[in-house]
């Protein structure tokens, strides 16, 4: 009998500790999702991962999940969600700007002017903190220096010289953000017909950003067009890959946005106020790309051009105006280059 009455006053103490001494776990799982955040973007392993680190540092109690593909994945992920009646990011960062202004149309963008504003390089005229580029992204022609010795010095050598005959790569379009980006950018600059040029010079069709300098790091291609940050990983891996940009720079900004139905808003605004500090755009330098701000220091092991040099000499295009043509772009590149 004595050993029963102990058991009944065990038990409630356990009841009483649970329902008067703190959260039960439905209270703890709220307080842990009001600390996490949600991150969609299209930057590499070697960008997003060092951002991410440098946030955690400086924000230990804040959660932090990203998930990384390419854009045109990551627009068919959010389109599925929009259909099921709730986005679960919290915030987005590719590199295809028609992408944010088709957002911002579409209500889905919640306005933040990050607090370094007025230390940052912006490349959007018509700004009204929608979204904000988070770095200025840059691609070239990427060379396998074991095959090429005479780098490229114009865009029209890639179209027209045999020695990238059937060796050159360009990443789709249709999966990556940069890559119809840049495609947009040439056809402006030079008109479809480079395009056609690239194509009859035996130009291939790569799976995205990262294989196409992949296959140029191993030898598969001599040459591609490629991204910045992704060369730069390369090189530090002391692969024969260099850089070379020829004078109509193709210069792609990276826009980062926070989503109005953005369920940790309070932790995507101190993200995105991170990003453009000097410590996290020193990270964007070390990366390889581009950053926004003029006092970080460029290194110079990947001969990537001033931020100043980026923005002002980059090949200029209405974003605006290419949103509508955007999935014509995409199927005339699509049938061109089966």
């Amino acid at each position: 009998m004595c050993k029963k009455l102990i058991a009944l006053a065990l038990t409630v103490m356990m009841l009483l500790t649970v329902g008067c001494g703190g959260e039960d776990s439905s209270e703890q799982t709220k307080k842990n999702a009001a600390n996490s955040l949600v991150i969609y973007t299209s930057m590499k392993e070697s960008l997003i991962g060092g951002i991410v680190a440098g946030f955690k540092a400086k924000y230990p109690d804040i959660d932090v999940d990203y998930q990384s593909a390419g854009a045109g994945k990551i627009m068919a992920k959010l389109d599925a969600e929009r259909q099921s009646g709730q986005i679960l990011a919290d915030i987005i960062w590719t590199s295809e700007v028609p992408d944010f202004y088709q957002m911002k149309q579409e209500g889905l963008l919640e306005p933040f002017t990050p607090a370094a504003i007025n230390d940052l390089l912006n490349p959007f005229e018509d700004y009204d903190g929608s979204f904000t580029a988070a770095r200025l992204g840059t691609l070239g022609i990427v060379i396998n220096t074991d095959t090429i010795k005479t780098p490229p010095t114009t865009w029209e050598d890639i179209a027209t010289k045999p020695e990238y005959k059937n060796a050159f790569g360009i990443a789709d379009p249709a999966l990556s953000g940069t890559a119809y980006m840049s495609v947009a950018l040439l056809e402006k600059q030079f008109g479809w017909d480079y395009l056609v040029r690239l194509h009859d010079n035996g130009a291939i069709k790569s799976k995205g950003s990262g294989r196409v300098i992949e296959d140029t790091a191993n030898g598969t291609l001599k040459a591609c067009l490629g991204v910045d940050y992704i060369t730069a990983s390369r090189i530090d891996k002391n692969d024969p890959v260099a850089m070379v940009y020829p004078p109509e720079l193709i210069m792609v900004p990276s826009p980062i946005a926070i989503f109005r139905q953005a369920q940790h808003m309070d932790a995507a605004k101190k993200f995105v106020d991170y990003i453009m500090t000097r410590e996290a755009q020193q990270k964007v330098a070390d990366a390889g790309t581009v950053p926004v701000r003029r006092d970080v220091t460029m290194p110079e092991k990947y001969n990537l051009p001033d931020p100043e040099t980026a923005l002002n000499h980059g090949i200029k295009i209405s974003y605006t105006e290419i949103l509508p043509h955007k999935d014509e772009t995409i199927k005339k590149f699509s049938d061109l280059f089966k």
